[in-house]
């Protein structure tokens, strides 16, 4: 069990230049195997969900090779359709993959996908849409055997806008018969990433980031070089901690847009916010509560990040209420920061967070990546060292954190 032991009271000042978004390169990675040709992914994060990407590329035949700063796949010998379970297990994302499979094969077979233990996140939304595009899906004893005779457009309508489900629509759909109409998609800036990596290897798609995607099936795709947008989490995180141990940071290599529901509550919170072309600068010297702060989709705040934002609110003036809407299971956190003198009350999907003068460092456990990222955020601001336990649930989704955090003056090291 890796552990990771965070020494608090220092106000982290400097630049960061943030990782490409997790959230953006695994879609773009299964999104790879669609293409005739070799593809080149630059920015790719040095993650623990990238690596499992890769696993199941090279499980299904891709060739992929690592080069600093980027990477080659070569999709034209993966013939395979089967998805190895421990790898279904290591991360949610890799559901995404059926879409991308069954558009070079007629077949799939997966199990179901694991990752962080947020509650229930059924797939019945990707598999309801894989069925209306012509694909027959048998489930028993945990398998999902997929199979189809050739994919055909249609009109499908999603109940719940859900990224995965939106991303396996389109990458079933790009190379469909006909026309694909998509009602209802997630408008996360990922998804629009998708669309423009898929758009330059030749798809006709358009609509990304409203409230209806149209594909045009095609029967040909390049390979291309691309570089996905920056991770908005990742900068939340880190100007979560900036702001928490009252200190200022010039966040590089960011699109303000896509963190502007995040940036507008910092600013409410009391922190001093620059927005650049492609940089934000964050100063706080006192920290305010602020109300309400809701989960919704994009551009709603975004529920990854509602963690961290919350270690932030625990060290605030005031009272602050959160309401989850996304996950059910999303407050695991909750206790972990109580451990370290948070007054923090949750029940159900509402969590009442009212600020201490301090925190204490405390020996506590990551159930899951952001929750995780929250303790790290926590311990930042703390007196005292605290220990984070189940580190690897962090690692999923963050490049090189002891060092970015060091470079701005923290102090974190990595146990085993």
């Amino acid at each position: 069990m890796s552990k990771l032991k965070v020494e608090g009271g220092n106000p982290l000042c400097g630049v960061v230049d943030i990782q490409g978004a997790k959230n953006s390169v695994l879609p773009i990675l299964a999104a790879t195997l669609v293409s005739d040709g070799e593809c080149v992914i630059e920015g790719c994060p040095d993650i623990r969900d990238t690596h499992t990407a890769i696993e199941i590329l090279e499980a299904l035949g891709a060739r992929v090779t690592k080069h600093p700063g980027y990477m080659t796949i070569d999709a034209s010998s993966a013939g395979r359709y089967e998805i190895p379970d421990h790898l279904m297990r290591k991360m949610r994302s890799s559901i995404m993959f059926l879409g991308a499979i069954l558009t070079r094969n007629r077949r799939a077979l997966a199990t179901f996908p694991g990752g962080c233990e947020l509650g229930q996140r059924p797939i019945d939304l990707h598999l309801s849409a894989l069925r209306k595009l012509g694909v027959q899906i048998d489930e028993a004893y945990g398998v999902l055997d997929c199979r189809h005779d050739g994919l055909k457009g249609c009109e499908i309508t999603l109940t719940f806008p859900s990224v995965g489900a939106t991303e396996n629509v389109m990458l079933a759909a790009v190379k469909a018969e006909g026309l694909t109409i998509l009602n209802n998609p997630a408008k996360e800036p990922e998804i629009e990433d998708l669309q423009s990596f898929l758009n330059k290897m030749g798809a006709r798609i358009s609509g990304a980031g409203s409230s209806r995607i149209v594909i045009q099936g095609v029967k040909k795709l390049s390979g291309v070089t691309y570089r996905s947008i920056p991770d908005r989490i990742v900068a939340a995180t880190y100007m979560c901690a900036v702001a928490g141990t009252r200190g200022n940071a010039l966040f590089k290599n960011v699109v303000p847009q896509h963190l502007s529901a995040v940036l507008s509550l910092l600013s409410d919170a009391g922190c001093e916010i620059r927005c650049y072309e492609d940089s934000v600068f964050l100063e706080c010297s006192r920290l305010r509560s602020v109300n309400p702060v809701r989960t919704m989709p994009y551009p709603g705040f975004p529920t990854d990040a509602q963690a961290p934002f919350m270690a932030l609110m625990a060290r605030a003036e005031g009272t602050s209420v959160f309401v989850e809407t996304i996950f059910e299971n999303r407050y695991k956190h909750v206790g972990e920061l109580v451990r370290m003198g948070a007054n923090i009350t949750a029940e159900g999907r509402v969590a009442v967070v009212n600020g201490v003068k301090r925190l204490y460092g405390a020996p506590v456990e990551a159930f899951d990546l952001r929750g995780g990222a929250a303790l790290v955020v926590a311990g930042l601001c703390a007196e005292g060292e605290t220990v984070v336990s189940n580190a690897e649930h962090i690692y999923r989704g963050y490049e090189n954190l002891i060092g970015c955090i060091g470079d701005l003056g923290g102090k974190i090291s990595a146990e085993d």
